[in-house]
């Protein structure tokens, strides 16, 4: 997809539409789902909250009475569904392997288990923590990312494959962020209160790279693959290594956007 910026929700909502009716067409053998998770919906919320209640949903705790959930969450909270909306437009926008929005929709679990984690945020802040857990609980089995229900994140964030994320409870994430499978966002010991790290905007975390106890990773910077990184990074770096070191500037203000892995390519050295 050429232009992945649709500036209206209906806008939006129409382009979906017609990609799940062009899948439904292609291909006989998702006609059904795909009718069942998109094509039946009047709204994208809908859709939404019907695809994550059938993710979570287990033996005990069925899809129609999670879907409830859900559904209430965004008829009070809408600003969750609009944050949805960002978040796959911009890992359509980053990712060079997705052509359609209903891609990250249906298949991407790193977008999934961000949205329900969103829920789970939701229901932490009203009080509602016993049920915010087995959210939690239930999304790291279904998707294999773990957050914990109060830490925040903002929205355009990508989470990219997804598989073994860890964020711990008072974890900040500022808006249009990327981060990669195996990351861990997490506290040094058994300490008690603010713990954990504060992503700011524009950063890219690389795979397997651990951020460990209550540091910053400054705006637009960059952190390496298996990276530990034990203490605060400035704005506009590349941090690589065990411990972490600065090694040099990314080449642009939004290492989110641009996605480059190999950090010994394109790096603007420093000026000491």
């Amino acid at each position: 997809m050429q232009n992945s910026r649709v500036d209206s929700s209906d806008g939006f909502w129409k382009i979906l539409q017609q990609e799940a009716r062009e899948v439904a067409e292609k291909e006989p053998m998702l006609t059904s789902y795909i009718h069942a998770c998109l094509i039946n919906h009047h709204t994208f919320e809908s859709s939404l909250s019907f695809i994550l209640s059938n993710k979570l949903s287990d033996d005990v705790m069925p899809a129609i009475v999670l879907r409830e959930i859900f559904e209430a969450a965004y008829s009070l909270n809408p600003v969750m569904v609009d944050s949805a909306i960002i978040d796959i437009q911009a890992v359509v926008s980053r990712d060079p392997a997705v052509s359609s929005f209903l891609t990250v929709l249906i298949h991407f679990k790193g977008f999934q288990a961000l949205q329900i984690h969103r829920l789970a945020n939701y229901l932490w802040h009203k009080g509602r923590n016993d049920l915010s857990l087995f959210i939690q609980s239930r999304n790291a089995m279904a998707s294999g990312v773990d957050i914990h229900p109060a830490a925040t994140i903002g929205k355009g964030v990508m989470l990219d494959h997804a598989t073994g994320i860890v964020i711990g409870e008072t974890t900040i994430i500022e808006d249009n962020v990327s981060i990669l499978q195996n990351v861990t966002l997490g506290g040094t010991g058994n300490e008690q209160g603010d713990r954990h790290p504060k992503i700011r905007q524009g950063v890219m975390i690389g795979s397997g790279a651990k951020i460990l106890g209550n540091i910053e990773i400054g705006e637009g910077s960059k952190v390496g693959a298996g990276s530990v990184v034990l203490s605060n990074v400035p704005p506009c770096v590349t941090v690589v290594g065990v411990p972490a070191k600065i090694v040099g500037k990314p080449d642009c203000n939004m290492p989110c956007d641009s996605m480059k892995q190999n950090v010994l390519e394109d790096e603007r050295p420093l000026i000491v």
